[in-house]
């Protein structure tokens, strides 16, 4: 289909919910979506593309047709919409990479000597289900410590049927079994274990500390050191089990906190999980970047806990979205137990809530290369900016002069984000006397597209993007000097705060793009504008030491640095200090300075 039989067919969609699904020309499902009113959403893809994000305007590229589902209510739309991104997984939805379930301990009591597993759901077998945890390997890792704290087996052999058989295996040479295949302990000390393990999961951790404490005090009395010394361990394991909270205590937590942040390169999504106040474990993701964090956060809590097999008594997140009703409705559908999804603005839940978020920065932090944000930030400038393409070079000027004398300029250049100094350039402007910065600037910017257009050495790349120090009238000087050279090239200036740091970039025409709100590219665009003006003013002073060091004005008693430097400031030039009157110099120097200046210049020209 054509975008006007696109834009056609979405406008004539009913003013209902339901869910419309977007089709490549493979038939392929790219974005699944869910609307209040199909009619008005639907239409807004092929009608306003201007406000659309990179993003969405490259999905709406590669639509060849689209379908919609009309649902009997939003909550209808909700669940339909959940069961086809599952179904289908769009390229262009928000995704949550794993969509494997978290899995449960299964404790089988059910046999003579009952055994601990992962499972990756509750069955109706007789067994205890206790978790889910955030995923296998911590699953697996509170399965090891259960065994480790009370040295139950981890070998492959079944019990009964293997006791006697065999040597004990390494985990009883290191300790960390008791050795039941040699049937010492018997079973009832095995089933007592047990149900220790079996309390402590379910969250009864110190009535078993001070049954163990009784028995090792019982020990000790009766000259059983290393029995006491045994259960000793034993207790202090479980102990620091319990006060560290690594086992759900049979449910899941009663508090989740959400976080997410976005680097200039990755996003992260992060779940805090809390029970009674204490942190207990942390699921996180790292993902592409989101156009809107809301957005994300909305899609990928949904798939979060429609697969997790479990949710708290609360959700805290760091947006409103749009359907938490609709979702807190069905999550009680699918767990039959009511979830609050709030928003916290204070207390303790908003506390919580800013450690998940600090999780999710660090998280994406850690995973962002140097590189990565460089291309982010280059990529973030462009979007700002409205160019068509990256901007990945860049090249930044800047005029340099002291009351119009030795006025020079600097071209510097960065490449994907990085300073490319054997690009740099610099300009002696010439023909000028006074200061003109806007004269300056067409001169320098003319010489060197020149050179460009001549395909001159040094000069043979053309920059994404120009950057001028100065404002709009700068901009446009520059505009209306390459314009006639058939030069296209996007040009911005540098708009500076009261601390001379740029805080906005300025079209030839007026329209200011403010950058402090973005970091990156406010450290950035600071990073090309002191780079620039560095290399002018050093350029510049180096002239004008070269200048002074090989005046002719050294050959005056009594004419130092300071007062040469002021007859430069008001004279520009040696010819001009020459054909000064002896009034005009006294205006700049004291009387005797003056006459040996004039007295000078005049013997010097005397026959």
């Amino acid at each position: 289909m054509t975008k006007a039989e696109l834009k056609e067919k979405a406008l004539s969609l009913p003013l209902a919910p339901g869910v419309y699904l977007m089709q490549d020309q493979a038939n392929e499902v790219i974005y699944v979506g869910k609307a209040k009113k199909l009619k008005n959403r639907v239409s807004q893809y092929f009608i306003d593309s201007a406000s659309h994000s990179p993003k969405t305007r490259l999905m709406v590229s590669k639509v060849d047709h689209f379908d919609v589902i009309i649902a009997a209510s939003e909550f209808e739309a909700l669940v339909l919409e959940c069961s086809l991104i599952k179904r289908h997984l769009p390229k262009y939805n928000i995704l949550l990479k794993d969509d494997k379930g978290y899995p449960y301990l299964r404790l089988n009591l059910s046999e003579p000597y009952p055994t601990m597993s992962l499972a990756s759901k509750v069955l109706e077998d007789g067994a205890k289900y206790y978790g889910p945890y955030g995923g296998r390997y911590l699953t697996q890792k509170v399965i090891d410590t259960l065994r480790m704290t009370f040295k139950m087996p981890g070998c492959n052999k079944q019990f009964p049927r293997d006791l006697g058989k065999g040597r004990p295996c390494l985990n009883y040479q290191m300790g960390n079994c008791e050795g039941w295949c040699q049937g010492k302990p018997d079973q009832a000390e095995y089933l007592e274990r047990t149900r220790q393990i079996n309390a402590l999961l379910s969250g009864s951790y110190k009535p078993i500390a001070a049954e163990l404490r009784e028995k090792m005090l019982q020990a000790s009395e009766e000259l059983a050191f290393e029995r006491a010394a045994q259960l000793r361990d034993r207790m202090n394991a479980i102990e620091a089990l319990g006060q560290k909270q690594l086992v759900t205590a049979g449910r899941m937590a009663d508090t989740d906190a959400v976080g997410f942040a976005q680097t200039e390169a990755k996003a992260c999504f992060a779940v805090l999980h809390y029970v009674n106040g204490n942190l207990i474990d942390k699921d996180y993701e790292i993902l592409p970047l989101a156009d809107d964090p809301s957005e994300a956060v909305s899609a990928l809590m949904k798939q979060y806990y429609l697969t997790r097999g479990a949710v708290p008594k609360q959700i805290l997140l760091p947006f409103e979205i749009e359907d938490a009703a609709l979702f807190e409705a069905l999550l009680l559908q699918t767990y039959q137990k009511t979830v609050r999804i709030r928003v916290p603005q204070r207390g303790d839940n908003a506390r919580l809530l800013e450690l998940a978020m600090n999780n999710a920065a660090q998280e994406a932090e850690r995973v962002t290369s140097a590189e990565e944000r460089r291309h982010g930030t280059i990529r973030l400038l462009q979007q700002m900016l409205g160019m068509e393409q990256a901007p990945r070079r860049i090249e930044s000027y800047d005029i340099s002069n002291i009351s119009g004398t030795d006025i020079v300029a600097s071209m510097v250049v960065f490449a994907d984000g990085k300073p490319l100094r054997s690009a740099y350039r610099r300009f002696q402007v010439e023909g000028l006397e006074d200061q003109d910065d806007y004269a300056s600037m067409r001169q320098v910017l003319r010489r060197r597209f020149t050179h460009f257009l001549a395909g001159d050495k040094g000069f043979e790349v053309a920059p994404d993007l120009l950057l001028i120090d100065g404002g709009v009238n700068h901009a446009q000087t520059v505009l209306q000097e390459l314009t006639p050279m058939g030069i296209r090239i996007p040009i911005f200036g540098m708009v500076k705060d009261d601390r001379h740091r740029t805080r906005a970039l300025v079209t030839p025409d007026g329209a200011e793009i403010g950058i402090s709100g973005k970091q990156s590219v406010f450290a950035m665009i600071g990073a090309i504008q002191e780079e620039t003006h560095r290399f002018a003013i050093t350029y510049h002073r180096k002239l004008r030491s070269k200048r002074v060091k090989g005046s002719v004005l050294n050959q005056i008693p009594g004419i130092g640095d300071k007062r040469r430097a002021e007859l430069f400031k008001r004279f520009k030039t040696v010819s001009a200090i020459r054909s000064a009157s002896l009034q005009e110099l006294q205006g700049v120097l004291p009387k005797d300075a003056a006459m040996a200046v004039y007295q000078f210049f005049r013997q010097e020209d005397s026959p």
